[in-house]
């Protein structure tokens, strides 16, 4: 059987296609946008991509199936042909329910921030506790060699995303996946493009709370009262808690975290009357947060916290979320997912606190490109200059389609701000400026037009 994927190259279809190829299919695919990580790992598993939405990609190739994914809508002429001609269709997440998830004990990482690094790090514990688990990442991790997997016993693994499912099923993604173990890790408004209010998004992870069966697991932080509503609303699975404290602290949580190091690097994680220590090589509270909720996740299914803990303590992590590019003339560079204030502010905070640890006087220097929808329609204007204060120098690169008022954020935000029209012009400025111990962390949820590779290779010159 031949399926052929809409807009292939984003992080969870490209994975599904992986799935597909593993389960004996023909896999091909179009996108509009083909750029690594995720077109190289595509072709390195043998299929077939083509540049954008031509209707000639399906008259030759003549698949059984189009799988749309939820960037494509009215107006795309690959849209147009699949209804004109009658062919087959279906969203991606309801051929992944029926293809791949039928009968498998499905644990399903939720939440508007750290779903791809948490669904990593479960994914990483229960393979290092000798579960061959199957999962689809939304993303590229090192502990594997490719997104996704189908897997050698019941479990999945799955980022479970919010975001609609396909142009003609608005239900959030995750409703299809009926799973039993639950991780909602955070909630805040988001995909503005999408849903009009938080409320709108409360809803769809309400919906959610209703699939999970009394013998399954949800998994939240204690205190966030965007989730507590949800779950007011009805709630009938198990609830566990988690939180991080300062050392010695108590609370009512059920896994309660005792940071070491207060960049993160090490913690302890306690457990009813077990203790264990990581020492790891992420940095962050928000990644502390990400690796207790993939540790309780992972004891639903019998994994030891002992056990959970060594594996974190080998987690390699996953490309783009503060993955080194490398150290050209002194000068570190990373690249980064973040797009939301919070995400850019967690993610800077932990850097911020791993150089003050070490007391060196480097520099931290940010560099944004604001791109998705939400950001770019102004509605994070009043939130974005705090989320950048970590930074001592901050690089952004101003689209010609937002609506946020930089002038403005520049005024409230406490680090130099430099907002630059073009690629070009950024990395010209950056090279100019930068000095021998920066660290440039670059934070993108797109290709950004190549420019973290284009840094690395102007600061080598």
């Amino acid at each position: 059987m031949h399926i052929h994927i809409l807009g292939i190259c984003g992080t969870f279809m490209g994975s599904l296609a992986i799935l597909a190829k593993q389960l004996g299919y023909q896999v091909s695919g179009s996108d509009q946008h083909v750029y690594p990580p995720m077109s190289t790992q595509l072709e390195e598993q043998g299929i077939k991509l083509s540049e954008g939405y031509d209707p000639a990609h399906l008259q030759g190739e003549s698949p059984d199936m189009i799988v749309i994914g939820n960037t494509c809508s009215r107006g795309n002429p690959a849209i147009e042909y699949v209804l004109n001609e009658g062919l087959p269709y279906c969203s991606g997440p309801q051929w992944l329910a029926e293809h791949v998830l039928q009968d498998r004990w499905v644990l399903a990482v939720a939440g508007t921030h750290g779903k791809t690094t948490t669904t990593c790090m479960l994914s990483w514990i229960l393979e290092y506790a000798g579960l061959e688990p199957g999962f689809l990442i939304g993303g590229v991790p090192k502990n594997f060699d490719a997104s996704a997997r189908l897997g050698e016993q019941a479990y999945f693994v799955i980022e479970a995303d919010e975001y609609d499912s396909a142009f003609f099923d608005k239900r959030s993604k995750f409703i299809h996946y009926k799973p039993r173990t639950v991780i909602m890790g955070n909630l805040e408004f988001d995909h503005a493009d999408i849903f009009p209010n938080l409320e709108a998004i409360q809803t769809q992870f309400h919906h959610l709370v209703k699939l999970i069966p009394e013998n399954g697991l949800i998994i939240s932080p204690s205190e966030n009262e965007n989730l507590t509503a949800v779950f007011e609303k009805g709630s009938w699975a198990p609830h566990e808690s988690f939180s991080i404290g300062e050392a010695g602290e108590n609370t009512d949580a059920d896994w309660q975290v005792n940071l070491l190091q207060e960049d993160g690097s090490s913690f302890q994680v306690k457990h009813s009357n077990q203790t264990a220590e990581v020492k790891w090589r992420l940095l962050g509270q928000h990644n502390v947060q990400n690796a207790i909720s993939a540790i309780a996740a992972a004891a639903h299914v019998g994994v030891s916290l002992q056990k959970s803990c060594d594996a974190l303590a080998e987690f390699a992590g996953v490309k783009r979320r503060m993955e080194e590019l490398g150290s050209f003339n002194g000068i570190s560079v990373y690249d980064d997912f973040a797009h939301h204030p919070t995400a850019i502010k967690t993610t800077l905070d932990g850097k911020r606190a791993a150089l003050d640890a070490s007391d060196k006087g480097e520099r931290l220097i940010a560099v944004v490109e604001a791109r998705s929808n939400t950001m770019k329609i102004g509605y994070h204007q009043n939130t974005l200059a705090d989320s950048l204060n970590a930074a001592d120098k901050v690089y952004w690169y101003k689209n010609a389609d937002t609506k946020l008022d930089l002038d403005a954020i520049a005024s409230a935000c406490s680090s130099e701000f430099k907002a630059l029209e073009s690629v070009e012009s950024l990395i010209e400025t950056i090279v100019e400026e930068s000095q021998s111990g920066d660290h440039i962390v670059v934070m993108s949820n797109g290709g950004f037009e190549g420019f973290q590779q284009r840094l690395c290779t102007a600061l080598k010159g």
